[in-house]
Formats: C-alpha cells, structure tokens, sequence
C-alpha cells in the first residue's frame, strides 16, 4: 500500500509540473505535451491530479498505520515467546533438580 500511495504522489505531482510547465498557449488552444486540449480538459487535468495526490496520501497513512500496527505486534509476539523459552528453560531445570533428589543413591 505504502508503494501504491507513493506511486499516486509522483503521478499527480508529474501531471501538475507537466501542466505547468509543459503546456503551451496559442490564442484560445491548449497545448500540453504535444496534444490539443481544451482549457476544460486542462483543469481536468488538474482536478484528477488533485485527487491523485489526495488518494495517495491517504493509500501511504493507511498502509504506514497497518505496517507500524504489523511491526508492534510482531515486536509483542517476539517478546511472548521469548519470555515463553525462559519459562520452559527453567521448569526444564526444576524437573532436572526434582530427578536428582528423587534418584536413589546407593
């Protein structure tokens, strides 16, 4: 998600530069980037570059909210079973200390 959001940035912000500076004015003809268009068609453009931007930066805070919200889970799943192995070490080492006294010695 994180990729797609930023990839939606990039387009939008290229659509916008391109508009800017890529579009040449003959009296009441548009032209940007080689192509006829009408000045409605420009600010279209310009609307669907806007949304675009918008859309890709929230994809880039949901996917970011979503990998942090994965990275702290992971982080208490590693903790859990760390804990976990401590545990079974030292009832390992009790059952061990209860055999030792249990044994008959000779």
């Amino acid at each position: 998600m994180l990729i797609l959001g930023l990839i939606l940035i990039v387009l939008g912000a290229l659509a916008i530069v391109c508009g800017l500076f890529a579009t040449e004015i003959d009296g009441t003809n548009l032209q940007f980037l080689g192509q006829d268009i009408s000045p409605a068609a420009l600010f279209l453009i310009g609307v669907g570059s806007a949304v675009a931007i918008w859309w890709g930066l929230w994809i880039f805070k949901a996917g970011s909210k979503r990998s942090w919200a994965r990275r702290k889970e992971q982080k208490r799943l590693q903790e859990l079973s760390q804990k976990l192995d401590n545990v079974d070490e030292q009832r390992r080492m009790d059952v061990e200390e209860h055999e030792e006294k249990d044994r008959p010695t000779l």
